[in-house]
């Protein structure tokens, strides 16, 4: 009684905290570019946080497994930021050299600290989507090609039906509810669509046409009113210039007005509470190999603002190299950035025109994915 007592007494945080909730691989690790398996193993984990007020503190940690491999919205928060719903895209293989596809996704209890529920989706479960009543749930299986809905209740996820996106080589990645949550958006960076599904309450309908923003849209975010999307397209291979996307998700079919060019690598989106900015992660060569033309020591995040349909850069500042996802607080005047290289928690300061850096927080294993109370 005395353990449970001081564990609720740690987790107590105020009403009007910033909470993110950050999942943790440690079954990937480069080494001079090159992702392995390391030895020792290092256990996976999700990570509490709470970052309000420009502090900075860990919460608590859960053993839970998760993974890099995908875009770094794997894990999201319930609408009334009583659970986290974390995906797990790889593990080790028996012989314990390499990582193949997994499909394990877990339910965390944000107030005690621990796995309520787990669940198999598709192979390859990668990005997580809660639709706004917090009673559906999107999953994408990169490795099986498909989007799985759930329902969503009392801390329990129920299958309701799955689709194929595409061929199981498309590789869905990331989807994102609007209207809504009567429609989603899903990202293939395999073959270079964003497709469009009508959401029921027990259906998945994929439409026949498809949004193409740029070569292989990865990570994809949409918030505020959800009028528009910012997606982030990685074809360049980590070699060319890599670009983001506005999409506006007005009309019938959601349309790509802007691509404007950030680097190689975006490797997460988000977008500012109010709609108004983009905060983009870019790799910035940092996970390449030292003898790489592009090779650098550190990535960049970097703030765009949504402009009357265009994207404007407002500003940049280095930040860890293999950057992941970032969140925004509450009132969009602070980030958190992920960096798996030295497995940072970064923090910055934003004031509409500059980005300052602030505290940072080491954690056991690398953060590969992070989701914020919104």
């Amino acid at each position: 009684m005395k353990r449970a007592l001081l564990l609720l007494a740690a987790l107590a945080v105020p009403a009007h905290a910033d909470i993110a909730v950050s999942a943790n691989d440690g079954k990937q690790v480069l080494a001079d570019g090159r992702q392995i398996v390391p030895s020792p193993l290092v256990p996976d984990s999700v990570s509490i946080l709470d970052f309000g007020g420009g502090k900075l503190r860990l919460v608590a940690s859960v053993a839970a497994p998760a993974s890099v491999i995908g875009p770094p919205r794997s894990v999201a928060i319930t609408p009334d930021g009583a659970y986290a719903i974390v995906t797990c895209a790889r593990r080790v293989r028996p012989d314990g050299k390499d990582i193949e596809p997994d499909d394990r996704v877990s339910v965390i209890d944000l107030k005690t600290a621990r796995v309520v529920s787990t669940i198999r989706a598709g192979a390859g479960a990668s990005g997580v989507a809660i639709d706004p009543s917090g009673r559906r749930v999107l999953i994408a299986n990169r490795a099986a090609g498909t989007l799985s809905l759930f329902a969503f209740a009392d801390g329990t996820l129920t299958p309701v039906t799955n689709i194929a996106i595409g061929p199981a080589t498309s590789s869905p990645a990331q989807p994102i509810f609007f209207a809504n949550g009567t429609k989603a958006l899903v990202t293939r960076d395999a073959d270079h669509r964003i497709s469009l599904v009508s959401v029921g309450s027990d259906s998945l309908t994929l439409a026949d046409s498809a949004t193409m923003a740029s070569l292989r849209p990865y990570a994809i975010d949409a918030t505020g009113d959800r009028h528009v999307a910012v997606v982030g397209n990685i074809g360049g291979g980590g070699r060319d210039m890599d670009t983001i996307s506005l999409i506006d998700l007005t009309g019938p079919t959601p349309v790509t007005v802007d691509t404007v060019a950030v680097g190689l690598t975006p490797e997460g989106v988000k977008m500012s509470p109010d709609g108004h900015y983009v905060a983009v992660t870019v790799n910035n060569g940092s996970n390449m190999p030292r003898a790489s033309r592009g090779w650098s020591d550190h990535g960049l995040l970097q703030i765009w603002r949504i402009d009357h349909g265009r994207l404007v850069k407002v500003a940049e500042a280095p930040m860890g190299g293999w950057g992941q996802g970032m969140v925004w607080s509450r009132d969009g005047r602070q980030i958190l950035a992920q960096a798996m290289l030295g497995n940072r928690i970064e923090s910055f300061s934003f004031d509409g025109a500059q980005l300052r850096r602030g505290a940072v927080l080491t954690l056991p294993a690398g953060p590969s994915a992070i989701a914020g109370a919104e």
